[in-house]
C-alpha cells in the first residue's frame, strides 16, 4: 500500500489549453453517488515553427504532482505512482490543500481487488482521508484561510500531493495534532464513534466485543469505550499483540488464531455481551449474534473474511456468502436482540458527520483519544504499506507520505531488496499457503482493519 513510478496517460490537446484534475466530489452526502477523479492528462507538446515566438508556459502548465492511481484490479502492482500535470483548479467554495499525510484503510484493499462498490472503475486516484496545509482559496470561502492546517475527508482521490476539495470537507487540526495523527483520525474514529454511541448507545458498565482490536477501528473503539466508566472490552487479536491492546484498554484479549474466541468469552461472561462489533462477516456473524445477551446489539460493518490473498479470492467470497447471517423479525422478537448495519460511505447525513468530527477533535484536545500510528510509508512504498495491513502485521494506523523518499532511503531499500528473495516468489508462496489454509478451514479469520 513498493510502487513503480509511471508517467500519467497523455492525451493531445491544443497548446493554449491546460489540463486540470476534476475536483473531489462536493458534499459528503454525494460520496456514495459515484463520480471519479481521473488521472490528470498531460497536453502534448506543441510543434512550434518559430522557436523564438514560442509561448512561455504558465506556472499551472509546468506544475506537476505525484498521485497514487489504481490502474486495474489485482495485486499491489495495480496501484501505481504517477505524475500529474497542471495544478488542480479550484471552484467556488473549494480550497487547495498541500497534502502532508494520507490514511490507508481496509476499503482501499477491497477497492484494489474490485470489491468496494463505491469506488469508480479504474483508473482512479485512491484515498479517503488526508491532512495538509491550505495553499489557496476559491471564491466564497470565508471559513478557512491560507496556511490553515486541516484534515480532509472524501470518498476517494486524496492520495496525491495537492488536492482541490470543498471547504466543508475540511476540519481545522488542533495545534498539538501531528499530520500523521490527523490522517489517521477521520475514517476509523467516525466509524467507531457512530457505531458505539449513535447505534449501540453504549453505556457505563456494559460489555463489548471488538474484533480486529489492534487495527485502526479496533483501537479507536477501545479508546472511545474508555470515555465511559466500567465498560468491559473483549478484543480479538493474535497473541503477539495482546500486551499492546491490553495497555490500550482491552480488558480481555482473546487469541482468535489458537482458540475459539466465542467459547473463551462465554467462560468469562456466561450471560453474554451487550454489544458486538462485527467487521468479519460469514460464520463469525452467527457467533456474534449467539454471544449477545437479551437486549444486546450486533453491528455488522464489514466482510473482511472475503479478503485473503492479494487478488480477489472467489472461494473465500463464496464461503462468506454461503455462511452469511440471515434472520427474520419473529426470531428477533423472541431473542430480544438487535441487528444493525453500518457503512460510512453510504451515510448521507452531512450534519451528523460534521458534528461527530467536531466531537472527536474535542476529545483529542481533552486527551481522551489519540490515534496510534503503526508505521509510515512514502508513496513509492504503497505496496509495502498495503502488504503490512493485508498480512495483519499492523498495530494501529498505516500512513502514506506524499513526499519523495530521500536518496539514502532509496539506496537502503535497494540493498535490502538485493539481499532478500525475489518478492514475486515470496508472494506466490504466500498465495499457495493461503489456498492450502482455506481448504482445511471453514472460515478465514481476519484481524485488523
Amino acid at each position: 500500500m513498493s510502487c513503480e513510478e509511471a508517467a500519467a496517460q497523455q492525451q493531445p490537446e491544443q497548446a493554449e489549453e491546460k489540463t486540470d484534475d476534476p475536483p473531489i466530489e462536493e458534499p459528503l452526502s454525494e460520496l456514495a453517488k459515484g463520480g471519479e477523479i481521473s488521472p490528470a492528462e498531460e497536453p502534448a507538446e506543441a510543434v512550434v515553427a518559430n522557436p523564438e515566438k514560442a509561448p512561455v508556459a504558465s506556472e499551472e502548465d509546468v506544475f506537476t504532482y505525484r498521485a497514487l492511481v489504481l490502474t486495474g484490479y489485482g495485486g499491489y502492482e495495480k496501484v501505481k505512482l504517477q505524475m500529474k500535470k497542471g495544478k488542480p483548479s479550484i471552484k467556488s467554495g473549494e480550497v487547495l490543500v498541500r497534502v502532508k499525510a494520507c490514511g490507508l484503510n481496509f476499503a482501499e484493499l477491497l477497492g484494489r481487488q474490485g470489491l468496494y462498490e463505491l469506488l469508480p472503475s479504474p483508473p482512479v486516484t485512491l484515498g479517503m482521508e488526508c491532512s495538509g496545509v491550505i495553499e489557496a482559496l476559491g471564491e466564497d470561502v470565508t471559513s478557512r484561510k491560507v496556511g490553515d492546517r486541516v484534515l480532509v475527508l472524501s470518498r476517494h482521490g486524496l492520495w496525491q500531493e495537492v488536492v482541490a476539495v470543498p471547504a466543508s470537507q475540511t476540519f481545522i487540526m488542533p495545534e498539538s495534532m501531528s499530520f500523521e495523527e490527523a490522517a489517521a483520525l477521520p475514517i476509523n474514529y467516525l466509524t467507531a464513534y457512530m457505531m458505539l454511541f449513535e447505534m449501540a448507545n453504549v453505556r457505563a458498565g456494559q460489555s463489548i466485543l471488538i474484533h480486529m482490536a489492534a487495527g485502526g477501528v479496533g483501537i479507536a473503539a477501545t479508546q472511545l469505550c474508555q470515555t465511559l466508566e466500567g465498560v468491559t472490552v473483549f478484543g480479538t487479536a493474535s497473541a503477539s499483540k495482546h500486551e499492546t491492546i491490553s495497555q490500550g484498554g482491552v480488558t480481555h484479549p482473546v487469541d482468535y488464531r489458537t482458540r475459539d474466541y466465542a467459547e473463551e468469552i462465554r467462560k468469562i461472561s456466561p450471560k453474554g455481551l451487550d454489544v458486538v462489533l462485527d467487521p468479519l462477516g460469514g460464520s463469525d456473524t452467527h457467533k456474534a449474534f449467539s454471544l449477545l445477551k437479551p437486549m444486546g446489539t450486533l453491528i455488522v460493518f464489514g466482510a473482511a473474511n472475503c479478503v485473503t490473498g492479494q487478488k480477489k479470492n472467489l472461494l473465500a467470497m463464496a464461503k462468506t456468502w454461503y455462511n452469511q447471517f440471515t434472520i427474520n423479525t419473529l426470531r428477533l422478537m423472541h431473542a430480544n436482540k438487535a441487528v444493525c448495519g453500518f457503512h460510512l460511505g453510504y451515510l448521507g447525513d452531512d450534519e451528523l458527520i460534521f458534528k461527530t468530527m467536531n466531537t472527536l477533535l474535542e476529545l483529542y484536545i481533552q486527551g481522551k483519544i489519540k490515534p496510534r500510528i503503526d508505521s509510515t510509508y512514502h508513496f513509492e512504498q504503497v505496496g509495502d504499506a498495503m502488504r503490512r495491513m493485508h498480512e495483519r502485521n499492523n498495530i494501529g494506523k498505516v500512513i502514506l507520505l506524499p513526499e519523495p523518499k530521500a536518496e539514502k532511503e532509496v539506496e537502503n531499500s535497494e540493498e535490502k531488496a538485493k539481499s532478500s528473495p525475489e518478492q514475486g516468489e515470496m508472494d506466490d508462496k504466500k498465495e499457495e499457503e493461503v489456498k492450502k489454509e482455506e481448504s482445511s478451514q471453514e472460515g478465514v479469520k481476519s484481524e485488523e482493519n
